[in-house]
Formats: C-alpha cells, sequence, structure tokens
C-alpha cells in the first residue's frame, strides 16, 4: 500500500508543478518589477479552474504526504 501512496504523491507532485507553472505563463511579467496593474480583477473560466486545481492538488499533496508519515 505504502507504494501506491508514493506513486500517487509522485503524480499529484507532477500535477502541482505542471499547475504552477500555467499559472506563472498567465502572470503579467510588470508585476515582478512593480509595474503591473492596481485594477483588481477576478478570476473566470480557465484561470479560475487552474486556480482551484491547484489549491486541491496542493491540499491531496499534504494530505497523501501526513498519510505516508503515519503509516510509516
Amino acid at each position: 500500500m505504502l507504494t501506491y501512496l508514493h506513486i500517487a504523491q509522485i503524480i499529484i507532485a507532477i500535477a502541482l508543478i505542471v499547475a504552477v507553472l500555467f499559472q506563472a505563463r498567465e502572470a503579467d511579467l510588470g508585476g515582478v518589477f512593480g509595474g503591473g496593474s492596481a485594477v483588481q480583477r477576478t478570476r473566470r473560466g480557465v484561470e479560475k479552474v487552474l486556480y482551484n486545481s491547484t489549491i486541491a492538488l496542493a491540499a491531496a499533496f499534504l494530505l497523501i504526504s501526513l498519510i505516508i508519515v503515519m503509516i510509516s
């Protein structure tokens, strides 16, 4: 069972990396240097799905990590 949890953790980690990298591509480089727009906007469409899936993947990664530590 521990092997399956490790495999699931690796898959979730890769998916989490991909989700974060996709979010970074959508970000404006001007915001890195302080030149970003000051207008607050809401997330819509694919951006909202990507944001929510990143949170879900991070929570799943944390949960599986804790389970692996408890079992070991």
